[in-house]
């Protein structure tokens, strides 16, 4: 059973009851990309089947409000994992744990045609967002979150170029309507089958925001990933896909996207990890400052153009 010693046999019984009562773990195989939780695949039988373990910090909430959220999607049009157990409290697996169905795929931040690959991001996305309101109920409001784990992560929110235009206008923002948002919407939080999405997986820090939020994270991804002149055409590309499937504009894009720009201001050169994980070793950490830069600028002056 490789990579097994990574997972305390606790938990990977804990796992197989969650299956059924004969099944045992045959297979473990730790998953790339994510620094947040570790993450295993786990092939188990009887049934044969296979599952996905994601384990986090000691006393991290996120499993419970994952698993609030996987309820909320109900697999998303088999796009999202079903829930089969959470362990909120660690009890079971030394640490806590959601354990779910495997989406079928893989992740790539490298896509041959990246303007056809955004264009289904953002159909996607738009498939999240589509999710009944009534189901938001009870999730966590992810305007707040935004601002906590900027500090959380060292970033102070007053900082930046970008930072005093948001503050100007935050509350604004924060009152337009929600919509179920991922709230870590980027490309290594999709699976792909080829050149067709998949699936959408990392539900942990889900809950409630303007639409906005999920775009302009995005976007400000797809600047990273192809640079400052492909990646304002690809971020684009995602955008008006995303509208287009939505059937709704989204309202002050300008300023989600410098409210992006501010929260990552600081934290933007330790995301390199992420990148690395899923293959994209070309990237350097002067790389993503300078693409958060040359982003920022121009989203500035597009602010300052649309207020002449």
């Amino acid at each position: 059973m490789s990579d097994a010693p990574a997972v305390p046999q606790a938990a990977l019984t804990w796992a197989a009851r969650a299956v059924g009562p004969r099944a045992r773990v045959r297979h473990v195989r730790r998953l790339p990309g994510g620094t947040h939780a570790a993450t295993h695949l786990l092939r188990i039988a009887p049934p044969k089947t296979e599952v996905v373990l994601r384990r986090f910090p000691p006393r991290d909430p996120a499993p419970a409000r994952e698993a609030a959220v996987l309820r909320a999607l109900d697999g998303l049009d088999a796009r999202a994992p079903r829930l089969l157990a959470v362990d909120p409290a660690g009890r079971h697996c030394g640490a806590p744990a959601v354990l779910t169905s495997r989406v079928p795929g893989g992740a790539d931040i490298r896509p041959a045609d990246p303007e056809a690959a955004a264009r289904r991001l953002g159909a996607a996305l738009a498939l999240v967002h589509a999710v009944p309101r009534a189901r938001l109920s009870g999730l966590r409001d992810c305007m707040a979150a935004a601002r906590f784990s900027a500090q959380r992560a060292g970033e102070r929110t007053d900082e930046g170029p970008a930072a005093p235009v948001v503050a100007a206008h935050e509350e604004r923002l924060a009152r337009q309507p929600r919509v179920l948002t991922h709230f870590d919407y980027w490309s290594g939080n999709v699976l792909w089958e080829g050149s067709a999405l998949s699936g959408v997986v990392d539900w942990s820090g889900a809950g409630s925001a303007p639409r906005g939020l999920d775009v302009s994270w995005c976007r400000l991804d797809l600047v990273l990933l192809h640079g400052p002149v492909l990646g304002h055409a690809v971020a684009d590309a995602f955008h008006a896909a995303y509208e287009s499937a939505a059937r709704t504009e989204v309202s002050d894009l300008v300023l989600w996207d410098l409210f992006a720009l501010r929260n990552a201001y600081r934290s933007v050169t330790t995301w390199l990890p992420n990148y690395h994980g899923l293959g994209r070793t070309d990237l350097t950490g002067e790389d993503l400052r300078a693409r958060h830069t040359a982003w920022t600028a121009a989203r500035l002056h597009a602010w300052r153009k649309g207020r002449s």
